[in-house]
């Protein structure tokens, strides 16, 4: 059966484009493979029924086949199987042709994938298995891999679901990629078409399970109508092996049912509960469980009644323990209304004090869901302490896909090295190895469950998750919650392979960008384990150092004149180190055997600190955030070499969001420089701070219907300040002569793009318009946007080759709308090859 010559070739429709809903199953044609005959040429499915599993298997077999082959399968027989795929359970296998001798090595949801006989094996321990090994099967030929193989394949953890943070209003709380796949109006849609597209593609990296509702939950998802809704929802995702659960509302017998009360100990709460559950699993007998967050960021749960969280998180396990169900009970509790002039108070300690003294108090049925670091879902935390805490219960660790914290998909962050730094750490519990991977699986204390939970927020963009490139966290996700042991550039290029083929430049550029990205973020927002600088109290998108300090959410950074970080020692601090076993705490206590990527999470510091590269930690900030800038600028040269190697459409695309990145890296580098230059007035040893040659001010210029505006945050504009229309009904002009020599230059606007209006733009040389655009971006990113002038709003346009004579005159014409008063900060003339 092998293919004795495959020669890969570029996809045929190269030049027309694709709007990314296939994803990484595109399944192109390998239109140089010879040989055809050798591969299989019909299918036997055991024990198959429409919607099965088994079922689906069968039809994406015959879907594979056909799309990267041409080659059409037919039906085969039992009695003459050679030359056939026989998929289906292990039990359904052995009832025909006898005992399987790798049986007993597959668990649940495993499969054993077999091309070395004259038929090729795919059988799972259950359906939802043997179509795993379906896709992996497949993934295999579409990757142009042909040898022969044999292999168990079993995952490392039984949970492995998908958070959806859907409204039933059809918003998605931190989504990037357009209105809700789920819901609209307060119901769950009516096309179901998407959603079943999308449980496809969460079966082909293996993920189980799918929570389709927002943590932050509205009880009218128990109305009937939505009860039978959601047995849509369940009906078309079960072909998939795809099983659905809900988020809870804490309050919901109270404000959704009726009750005078909502605790947990009250029996007639609890019989609401119970009699709700039985409805919801009469209509989705397979439904996976439920997802509660209680007690957290105003939201209602136990403690209001002084019931314990394992009390309350109880209540739900027994009414959906009768139907195999599984309670995922976020450890996502903490006060945010703390004091910060109480040295000892941290946030990061909230997990650990909630729940140490419930270990082993929860059902066996109840998983507590935490978030991988201690704060939340930041560029780099230290694993969450609570993981080596919790002996006697199981958990999943939270990941997130959407990049909430991380430039919500504008910014490329591929974030598989991240999660392998977390999942592969020794927290050394007792003493003993103590990997987070091995915690989370069940392994490590020997729980029944235990597992991954990723928060994607899909949406009806075509590609899913408003970006193409974001789309590798997603199958990462998948491929490390089955197996975290896989490298994080192993599983990229498989994604590059299947996503944009087998261009050796291809592969070897984006694999480039991708493993930069991470390092790049986390210097051009916030090192030194000082958390992603941006704005905790709006957006979370673009810089906002000081929206960190004074405020009771507790992501501190306690920056003063004179020094910076948080002391969590405890001999000095808030004792956060000591929640780590004795091993671990004792490095982090320890300034000197502290990692300098955590430095500032653990330890309190002179700006003048020498840190272990013999830098300052101040001009490390300086110098990390001028680095990570440049490198995101390489991004967009790396990927225009990519320019007819990628189809069009995903070329174009990924091409803007790439130019935005670069400039708003720029944003990030001056904003958190200058916030820190300022604070501390330390100068950077390079002088470059402050100090840019190359800009013209747009408050410096002579301004007809503009005038200046003090930016807030102020190191969110060049020199604090910006200009603005006179009133929104005004055309501003903007002049001045040009004092560069004469020569060719990129013309770079920064300027600021709030929702609520589409400016319009013109940039004139000696009344010659060189340049046009219009404020619309967010029209074109899914990233939050703002109502300011501010960190989030900043961006720029650049304009490539512009002919300048010294003495020209530069005029910028701004013409306002809605409320966005045309807004410019600066005016950049660019050497080539100078990065601003």
């Amino acid at each position: 059966m092998r293919l004795l010559v495959v020669i890969v070739g570029l996809f045929l429709a190269l030049a027309s484009g694709e709007d990314g809903s296939a994803a990484w199953l595109r399944y192109a044609p390998l239109v140089h493979a010879r040989n055809h005959s050798a591969l299989p040429s019909s299918i036997i499915t055991l024990a198959s029924t429409e919607g099965s599993p088994v079922y689906t298997a069968q039809q994406e077999l015959e879907k594979g086949f056909q799309s990267i082959f041409g080659k059409k399968l037919s039906n085969g027989t039992t009695s003459n199987h050679g030359g056939s795929i026989i998929v289906g359970t292990i039990h359904a296998y052995e009832e025909i042709y006898g005992e399987l001798e790798e049986a007993n090595s597959v668990e649940e949801d495993g499969y054993y994938l077999s091309t070395k006989g004259s038929a090729v094996l795919v059988v799972g321990q259950n359906q939802r298995g043997a179509l795993y090994g379906t896709f992996d099967y497949l993934s295999r030929l579409a990757r142009g891999e042909f040898d022969k193989f044999a292999y168990v394949s079993n995952p490392h953890a039984p949970i492995r679901w998908a958070n959806e943070w859907d409204n039933l209003d059809g918003s998605i709380e931190r989504g990037y990629a357009g209105p809700s796949i789920f819901f609209e109006n307060g119901l769950v849609v009516n096309n179901l078409t998407r959603v079943a597209k999308y449980a496809r593609l969460l079966a082909s990296i293996r993920i189980n399970g799918i929570i389709v509702n927002n943590v932050n939950a509205n009880a009218n998802l128990l109305s009937a109508r939505n009860i039978e809704g959601l047995g849509r929802l369940a009906d078309v995702m079960r072909p998939y092996g795809v099983q659905l659960g809900i988020s809870l509302n804490f309050a919901s017998p109270k404000t959704f049912g009726g009750l005078d009360t909502f605790d947990p100990l009250d029996p007639a709460v609890d019989a609401w509960w119970a009699n709700i559950t039985d409805r919801i699993y009469g209509r989705v007998p397979d439904m996976a469980g439920y997802l509660v967050k209680a007690n957290s960021e105003g939201q209602p749960g136990p403690l209001t009644y002084n019931r314990t969280l394992a009390e309350g998180a109880n209540m739900f396990a027994r009414a959906v323990e009768p139907y195999g169900g599984v309670v995922m009970f976020r450890a996502f509790v903490y006060d945010n209304h703390i004091s910060e002039t109480n040295w000892k108070a941290d946030r990061a300690n909230a997990a650990v004090d909630f729940f140490k003294d419930l270990d082993g108090k929860f059902d066996d049925n109840v998983v507590v869901q935490i978030k991988y670091g201690p704060i939340d879902f930041q560029v780099r935390e230290p694993v969450s302490p609570l993981f080596s805490t919790l002996h006697k219960t199981s958990t999943a660790i939270e990941l997130q896909i959407t990049q909430e914290y991380l430039g919500q998909q504008t910014h490329l962050v591929y974030l598989a090295p991240l999660w392998k730094e977390l999942l592969e750490f020794d927290l050394k519990a007792d003493d003993n190895p103590s990997k987070t991977k091995d915690i989370v699986s069940g392994k490590r204390f020997r729980r029944p469950l235990g597992g991954f939970a990723g928060v994607v927020n899909v949406g009806t963009n075509s590609n899913w998750l408003g970006s193409h490139l974001a789309m590798s966290n997603l199958y990462a996700y998948g491929l490390l919650a089955w197996n975290p042991s896989l490298g994080a550039e192993e599983i990229l290029q498989e994604w590059i392979k299947l996503t944009f083929g087998f261009d050796r430049s291809v592969i070897d550029t984006i694999t480039d960008m991708s493993m930069k990205s991470w390092p790049a973020y986390e210097n051009y927002t916030g090192n030194l384990g000082i958390q992603t600088l941006t704005d905790i109290l709006y957006t979370h998108f673009g810089p906002n150092p000081a929206s960190q300090d004074n405020n009771g959410w507790g992501q501190w950074t306690r920056a003063d004149k004179f020094s910076i970080g948080m002391d969590r020692t405890v001999k000095n601090g808030t004792g956060n180190a000591g929640q780590y076993p004795p091993a671990v705490a004792a490095l982090y206590e320890n300034i000197d055997t502290t990692p300098d990527n955590l430095l500032l999470w653990f330890h309190h510091v002179n700006y003048n600190r020498t840190l272990k590269s013999g830098k300052t930690v101040i001009q490390h900030f300086y110098d990390s955030h001028y680095e990570g800038a440049a490198v995101a600028q390489t991004f967009v040269r790396q990927w225009q070499s990519l320019k007819d190697k990628v189809d069009k459409e995903r070329y174009e695309h990924v091409l803007f969001r790439q130019t935005f990145q670069a400039g708003h890296s720029l944003v990030w580098r001056d904003s958190i420089n200058q916030f820190y230059h300022n604070l501390s007035e330390i100068e950077d040893q390079a002088g470059r701070v402050g100090n840019h040659p190359y800009r013209i001010e747009a408050e410096e210029m002579t301004l007809n219907g503009y005038r200046p505006y003090r930016v807030t945050p102020f190191h969110a504009a060049s020199k604090y300040h910006a200009i603005v229309t006179t009133s929104n009904s005004t055309v501003g002009t903007a002049s001045t002569n040009i004092t560069f020599t004469s020569g060719t230059y990129d013309v770079t606007v920064n300027y600021f793009d709030m929702i609520g209006g589409k400016a319009r733009y013109k940039l004139h040389i000696n009344n010659k318009t060189v340049g046009t655009w219009t404020g619309d971006l967010e029209d074109k990113l899914g990233y939050a946007p703002s109502i300011y002038l501010d960190g989030h709003s900043a961006t720029r346009i650049t304009f490539k080759g512009i002919q300048v004579t010294k003495g020209d005159i530069l005029t910028l014409e701004g013409q306002p709308d809605g409320i966005e008063p045309a807004p410019i900060d600066y005016v950049s003339f660019l050497p080539p090859g100078v990065v601003d």
